[in-house]
């Protein structure tokens, strides 16, 4: 933390004028003869405030226009607490990054991305059924992560998903799917193909976890880094716009078997 440099108040510095001018003055006692006092009215302040609230109306009642409009319809409920391995908000939000960052990725890289993933308690709220605004998507996303795209060997890709598995979390991915059987991974695949040992994976995510985020370390291994400027919350916005009604993907990517 850096140390900020105090300054002495006004206050202080008058108690020790005083302190000073009194040690002085040897050993005689200062004596209060009087005591007066001035009404200093609050009118003005209030006037100033009344002044600012009129020059400050005008681009809140446009800031909750713009929030409160209307971009898509929620069937039901979507909530990242309904789920073991997977939830509804997190599928919608993993499989609209990689929707979105294809988009952006392939203009710019003529590349595709393999692998979504993102952190399950970077999910801030709910989508309440009903109409799904622009004030939603900030609710589920409040920070200003950006979504970066990763390049990981097979490696780290099998440390990442060793990584799900310890923290049985319902972590938003799209593009990998795995199996757990007795609390190790099998028939793991990207894009529907076997995991391939002997290549490298794109794998979007946000900038935060890029670096380490909720011990993501496996992120800190990446061969190289794309930043696509491309806000998290804004590919929400994107794909909300894009979508008449949400609906979550219902395929199983993360399935646990038995012998």
């Amino acid at each position: 933390m850096t140390n900020l440099k105090k300054y002495p108040s006004l206050a202080t510095v008058f108690v020790l004028f005083l302190t000073l001018a009194l040690s002085n003055c040897g050993t005689n006692q200062p004596v209060i003869s009087s005591k007066t006092g001035t009404n200093i009215p609050i009118t003005d302040a209030e006037k100033s405030v009344v002044e600012i609230e009129a020059v400050i109306e005008p681009y809140r009642n446009s800031i909750n226009q713009d929030l409160s409009t209307v971009l898509a319809y929620a069937p039901h409920t979507f909530d990242k607490s309904k789920g073991k391995w997977q939830t509804d908000i997190g599928v919608l939000m993993a499989d609209a990054s990689l929707e979105k960052g294809n988009q952006v990725f392939k203009a710019r890289e003529n590349k595709t991305i393999d692998i979504s993933l993102l952190n399950h308690g970077g999910i801030r709220a709910i989508i309440p059924m009903g109409d799904v605004t622009t004030r939603t998507a900030f609710e589920i996303m409040p920070f200003e992560n950006s979504l970066v795209v990763a390049t990981l060997k097979a490696e780290q890709i099998l440390e990442l998903v060793d990584y799900i598995i310890s923290e049985k979390k319902p972590h938003p991915l799209s593009g990998l799917s795995f199996e757990i059987e007795k609390g190790l991974a099998k028939n793991i695949k990207v894009q529907g193909q076997p995991l391939d040992a002997k290549r490298s994976y794109l794998v979007a995510t946000s900038d935060y976890l890029l670096t380490g985020g909720d011990r993501m370390d496996f992120f800190k291994k990446s061969v190289y880094n794309y930043d696509l400027d491309y806000k998290i919350r804004n590919i929400l916005i994107d794909y909300f716009k894009d979508t008449d009604t949400l609906r979550a993907a219902t395929d199983v990517r993360i399935r646990e078997v038995s012998n």
